[in-house]
């Protein structure tokens, strides 16, 4: 372990906050933007077709680049052809179509702002070369294929999703697993549910004292779980608390507030159908000139009980990712570091030292699939991370080479058989 270099997927022309892969569309789409601030720097949310080249590399291209004019998008959710996006105070719904074009179609953009179309021809090989990091898709559209895509985005909404008086600010959004609920957390330390896709209101109640880090709610809508800034990780079912974590039940030694909860996700566990975990990061509360280690938490996703804690390095962490299956944990850290965990141990199986040159603010597991194509080619697990530095990058873990089992146990048989002579031969009539 230690420093490697990971080629950029794609850079994008303002700081990147947040990514998400649709499975549906097999689009990956990612949003930032230099905010209101008069700096030339835009604020966007833009499309991007990943293709494997070879069975471990990826390739991605421009597809379409949606305009969110003075509003930088932080924080996003993407389910079912609507992304969620939150930006300042205020949960933006935008919904999205993709769709190919013969070459020669026409788009047009409708009703001012409320409809942006783009003809995005995918770009030849890799990307562009106009960076001295290798090759990379920028937001430039230039250098296109002739083959075409097309992206039509349609704004449907906007909630106010976040009421602190002195600056408003939505900082983070989730649908649940069902699809049937909005969810999102901000400055003001409330949490608001609206139900989906009416945006009728269903909860709206003060889950922390100060700002709320992040949610998650598991399968079945039954639990939501909460962290916020003020050392608490909360369980609720609806609108009313039902527990809270501890996790210094399984490290005793920590004096209590040195520490504050930082994200948290439920995951699958594989093959396991009924079982359910729930992760969550604890983050120092104050640094020290020998920074004290973060560390990880597994817990049952059904009776809260912690199962397993593991120190995960002295780098702070900014970002968590847990993978479909359940099987990978993915963190980010605010020196621009990347790594994944085995979530069954808790052990570290890939990390790259500084791979960013700022803070990683976000991480997504490809799926194992897109539209019905091998996404991960011969590679164990890939996760795509982006970052303030305005690069986005994939990070694969090849396959590692294992024996298939039958000849595991033909070979475990052969053994047998030798020790059984070997003892007959020292040992006449030891049988």
């Amino acid at each position: 372990m230690g420093k490697r270099r990971v080629p950029d997927l794609y850079r994008a022309p303002f700081p990147l906050y947040s990514i998400e892969v649709d499975p549906k569309t097999g689009l990956v789409i990612t949003a930032g933007g230099g905010g209101a601030s008069k700096t030339g720097i835009k604020n966007a949310v833009h499309f991007l077709d990943l293709q494997l080249v070879g069975e471990h590399q990826y390739s991605a291209s421009l597809l379409h680049s949606h305009d969110t004019d003075t509003h930088a998008t932080m924080n996003m959710a993407v389910s079912d052809g609507v992304i969620a996006a939150g930006q300042d105070g205020t949960c933006c719904l935008m919904r999205f179509k993709h769709s190919t074009q013969k070459e020669g179609g026409k788009a047009a953009a409708k009703d001012g702002n409320s409809v942006q179309q783009g003809n995005a021809r995918r770009r030849a090989g890799k990307g562009d070369k106009g960076g001295q990091d290798g090759p990379a898709a920028s937001g430039d559209k230039s250098d296109m294929k002739d083959d075409t895509a097309h992206i039509s985005v349609t704004a449907l909404a906007e909630v106010q999703s976040d009421l602190n008086p002195q600056d408003p600010f939505q900082k983070v959004v989730r649908f649940s697993p069902d699809l049937s609920l909005l969810l999102t957390g901000g400055t003001d330390g409330h949490i608001r549910v609206w139900e989906f896709p009416s945006l009728k209101k269903k909860f709206d109640f003060r889950a922390h004292e100060g700002e709320i880090e992040d949610l998650d709610m598991s399968p079945g809508n039954k639990h939501l779980v909460t962290v916020g800034r003020d050392f608490a990780c909360s369980v609720w079912s609806g609108n009313q608390l039902a527990m809270g974590l501890n996790w210094l039940e399984t490290m005793p030694q920590i004096a209590e507030k040195t520490y504050r909860y930082m994200a948290c996700r439920f995951g699958k566990v594989e093959d396991q159908k009924d079982a359910l975990r729930v992760y969550t990061v604890q983050i120092p509360h104050k640094r020290d000139r020998r920074p004290p280690p973060c560390y990880l938490t597994k817990w049952d996703g059904k009776s809260f009980l912690p199962m397993l804690t593991a120190p995960c390095g002295t780098e702070v962490i900014s970002s968590l990712a847990v993978s479909d299956s359940g099987t990978f944990l993915g963190l980010g850290t605010v020196t621009g570091s990347v790594a994944i965990y085995i979530t069954f141990s808790l052990q570290k199986l890939y990390y790259v030292q500084e791979s960013h040159g700022l803070v990683v603010t976000d991480l997504a597991f490809l799926p194992d699939s897109l539209k019905g194509k091998n996404i991960k080619g011969n590679n164990e697990t890939a996760m795509l991370s982006v970052a303030v530095d305005s690069r986005c990058q994939v990070h694969a873990v090849p396959n590692r080479r294992s024996f298939p089992i039958w000849l595991v146990l033909f070979f475990c048989g052969l053994m047998v058989v030798a020790i059984v002579l070997l003892l007959q031969y020292l040992f006449p009539g030891f049988i």
